[in-house]
C-alpha cells in the first residue's frame, strides 16, 4: 500500500531535508507552505522551486494575515530583525506560528486519509522556540488524535520530526546523502527579493555554523561579504 504524508515546507535547509528524508522513506509527499504575512516572499519562491523539483504528489500554500496581530520581527513592520545573539526567546519568535501550521497539516493529512505529518523542527540548533522541542510535538499529537474524527476512528496521525536531535552539522550530512541541493533553499530572516541571504541574523549564522563544522562548502548567495 502507498503511504501518504503532509510535509510542512517552509523554502528552507530543514524543510527541504524532512521532504527528502520521507521520499526516501517510500512516502507520496504532499507539501504544504504558508504565506502568513512573513516580510518576505523569498522562502515562499524556495518552496515553490522544491515542491517543483520534487515533483510532490500537490503543494498548496495557504494565506492568512499573522501580520495583523504582530508580535514578531517576522511579520511586523514596527519589530527589526536582530543582526547579533539574543538572550533567552528571541523577537524572531512568532507567536504560535508552529500550532497554527500543524493544525492546516492535520486537515488537510485527514481529507487525504495521511497517517503522517512532517515538519523539520530541531531541539539541536535553534534559536530557543517553545514549538520546536520535543514536548510540543508530544501535545500536539496527543490533540490531534482527540481532535480528529481519523483519530477518534482509530487512524492515529503520526507527527514525524526526523531532525528533532540532529546538530545543523548532521542535517546537512544527511541530506547531502540524500541529493539535497541546499542551493535552492532560503534560510535567512532578512532575504532581498532575490533570495539572497543577509549573513547577520540568527537563521544566517546557524546554517552558516552547521556548513562549517559539517565542513563543506556553503553555497548561500549573500547580499554582502559576510566580513562587511
Amino acid at each position: 500500500m502507498t503511504k501518504k504524508a503532509v510535509i510542512l515546507l517552509s523554502g528552507g535547509l530543514d524543510s527541504i531535508t524532512t521532504l527528502a528524508i520521507a521520499r526516501d522513506q517510500g512516502y507520496l509527499c504532499h507539501a504544504l507552505s504558508f504565506d502568513y504575512g512573513q516580510k518576505h516572499s523569498a522562502e515562499l519562491h524556495a518552496a515553490r522551486r522544491i515542491a517543483g523539483h520534487y515533483q510532490v504528489e500537490a503543494h498548496k500554500i495557504i494565506h492568512f494575515d499573522l501580520d495583523s496581530i504582530g508580535g514578531s520581527a517576522l511579520t511586523d513592520a514596527g519589530i527589526s530583525v536582530p543582526q547579533t545573539p539574543q538572550k533567552g526567546i528571541p523577537v524572531t519568535y512568532v507567536p504560535a506560528r508552529n500550532t497554527i501550521f500543524l493544525a492546516f497539516a492535520l486537515g488537510w493529512a485527514e481529507v487525504l486519509q495521511a497517517r503522517d505529518i512532517f515538519i523539520g523542527v530541531n531541539a539541536v540548533d535553534y534559536s530557543g522556540y517553545p514549538d520546536c522541542r520535543p514536548e510540543f510535538i508530544t501535545a500536539f499529537q496527543q490533540l490531534a488524535n482527540l481532535a480528529t474524527k481519523a483519530g477518534i476512528e482509530g487512524n492515529a496521525v503520526t507527527i514525524q520530526t526526523p531532525l528533532i536531535d540532529w546538530s545543523k552539522a548532521q542535517i546537512i550530512r544527511n541530506g547531502l546523502a540524500l541529493g539535497v541541493d541546499y542551493a535552492q533553499t532560503v534560510s535567512c530572516y532578512s532575504a532581498d527579493a532575490q533570495g539572497r541571504a543577509c549573513g547577520k541574523c540568527d537563521a544566517c549564522r546557524l546554517r552558516a555554523q552547521g556548513f562549517a563544522e559539517a565542513g563543506i562548502e556553503d553555497p548561500t548567495r549573500y547580499q554582502h561579504s559576510i566580513s562587511d
